[in-house]
């Protein structure tokens, strides 16, 4: 929808998915006086917990989108891979916000570098694969080394793989389903770090604190702030953060990861991806600043302005991932530590189950 409307307190805003994210945006709308209602596939999601209403269906089901846009005044959505006709189809009725560009280009890698390099922040060199003969091409260019990735649908180290010798590239295009892909050069970075960006109605942006991140199995374990960067490279990742959103003419809150590189030349960030929603790597914002990633979210999609991104203390985040969440008793007993628990009825292996965000006075 071409028009701006701004959303008043008792207003409802529709959030598409019915996870963790979906959860705490939409505890955040409650607290700002803002109805939220869920609409997801799945009739165990935990944002039901929290919502005003919420409706079980399909994403391409025309019928309940329908009814689901008619109940609300604006529509944002938890995760990137939402369908396509179905941003587009809601579009039609009522703002979707992030719009619906945003998807097009983060659900495509190739289109997504395609767009990062037209803004003009700092990438790895990448090239199209869509056969084997592709890959040695583009293989041939990075010395022999790069990851593959899937151009859809790939998260948490899923649809990639990394290529360091001629054996590992043997037949990597058929182990990655042999669909479209892009390879990537493969960057001697010290640690990957991100950067939560917010941008309004109105144009203007908010960004928070780089956080340096830790994985685990291909998952974030940790966000830690501050992440010992310099204070240019600070300055640097908050404003290819905003070059990014102003690009997109985006509005809501958008996570974007980078590769933090030190060598000769000195300390230098490149852009990895970008996440058109709230992010894991954003946590630590709900106890470490006065207007938290879901807040600053909630507000931008309601049409109001920003809240400020200013950090008051430092934070390490820790995602609790599967049984380890069995130690939310001992987390209780930090003075330190604020626990968030997505209430997931069933715990597994490697899912992502809640958080503790661990606080201390603020040194830098």
């Amino acid at each position: 929808m071409s028009e701006k409307p701004r959303l008043s307190p008792g207003d409802a805003i529709g959030i598409l998915g019915g996870g963790q994210l979906g959860r705490m945006l939409a505890q955040s709308a409650a607290s700002l006086g803002l109805k939220a209602h869920i609409f997801c596939p799945d009739p165990d999601s935990p944002a039901f917990d929290v919502c005003a209403d919420f409706t079980v269906a399909p994403y391409d089901d025309i019928d309940a989108l329908d009814r689901f846009a008619a109940a609300v005044s604006a529509v944002t959505y938890e995760f990137e891979n939402v369908p396509g006709p179905t941003a587009a189809h809601l579009d039609a009725k009522v703002p979707v916000r992030p719009g619906v560009r945003a998807l097009q280009v983060s659900q495509d890698r190739l289109s997504e570098k395609q767009f990062l390099t037209e803004v003009g922040v700092v990438i790895a060199g990448f090239a199209k694969v869509n056969s084997q003969d592709d890959l040695e091409t583009a293989l041939s260019a990075f010395d022999g080394k790069g990851v593959l990735k899937t151009r859809r649908f790939g998260y948490d180290g899923k649809g990639q793989m990394m290529i360091r010798s001629p054996q590992d590239a043997a037949g990597a295009f058929e182990k990655i389903g042999a669909v479209p892909a892009v390879l990537e050069d493969l960057i001697p970075f010290e640690c990957e770090v991100s950067v939560i960006v917010a941008r309004d109605l109105d144009g203007a942006c908010a960004s928070y604190d780089i956080a340096r991140n830790h994985h685990e199995n291909h998952i974030l374990k940790t966000s830690t702030v501050p992440a010992g960067v310099s204070a240019d490279t600070a300055a640097t990742a908050r404003a290819m953060a905003e070059r990014i959103v102003t690009g997109l003419d985006y509005v809501g809150v958008m996570g974007v990861e980078m590769f933090l590189v030190r060598d000769g030349a000195g300390e230098r960030l490149l852009v990895n991806e970008i996440a058109p929603r709230v992010h894991n790597s954003g946590h630590w914002t709900q106890d470490a600043c006065l207007t938290s990633q879901f807040d600053q979210h909630i507000r931008a999609v309601a049409g109001w302005p920003l809240g400020s991104a200013d950090r008051h203390s430092d934070a390490v985040m820790e995602n609790l991932i599967g049984f380890e969440a069995d130690g939310w008793q001992s987390v209780l007993e930090e003075p330190a530590a604020r626990l968030h628990l997505y209430g997931k009825a069933q715990t597994r292996p490697g899912r992502k189950m809640g958080h503790v965000n661990r606080i201390s006075p603020r040194t830098a």
